[in-house]
């Protein structure tokens, strides 16, 4: 069974669906289904989290997650897991990581892939040159994020936050 809830963020609304086994996807979404919104301790706890995101007091996020795609998709965005908070990776840098030097577009088609954004942080990848590029939540978003978590670092709690998360 699939189960659905809501988080409304300062950036719009984000449809969270879960199994029983892990958080399926977390979108950004304009068309809540109204009969489809279910209690469920995984979709409780991806709101939770969220809101401390938003909120600034959480930098990372502990939710068992169900990803679905390619095995190349899967080591992407387990790579994507590990850009630290605030920080920023070009798709280059990520092919690298994986060894794959010249698989920068397949990089990016899987970033593309990712259906739980945020905990998943495709927004922290850009482009070669440091430019904002390919964010399917739309770039104005992907700069949000990239400035919230910015700020949130360069703030007394930031450095509280990272000198308990070493």
């Amino acid at each position: 069974m699939i189960y659905t809830g809501y988080y409304k963020s300062p950036i719009g609304l984000i449809e969270i669906e879960a199994s029983d086994r892990g958080l399926l996807s977390l979108l950004f979404t304009s068309n809540p289904r109204q009969d489809d919104s279910n209690d469920h301790p995984i979709i409780n706890q991806a709101i939770m989290q969220l809101d401390e995101y938003f909120k600034g007091s959480r930098t990372d996020f502990s939710l068992q997650l169900e990803t679905h795609g390619t095995d190349f998709q899967k080591q992407v965005w387990q790579t994507l897991k590990g850009i630290p908070f605030a920080q920023t990776y070009s798709y280059s840098e990520i092919a690298a990581m994986l060894g794959k030097e010249k698989a920068v577009r397949a990089v990016g088609n899987a970033n593309s892939k990712n259906k739980i954004f945020i905990v998943i942080p495709c927004h922290r990848v850009l482009g070669s040159k440091g430019q904002l590029t390919g964010y399917t939540g739309e770039l104005w978003r992907k700069e949000w994020l990239l400035n919230h978590e910015k700020n949130i670092a360069n703030s007394p709690i930031g450095e509280v936050l990272s000198s308990t998360s070493k």
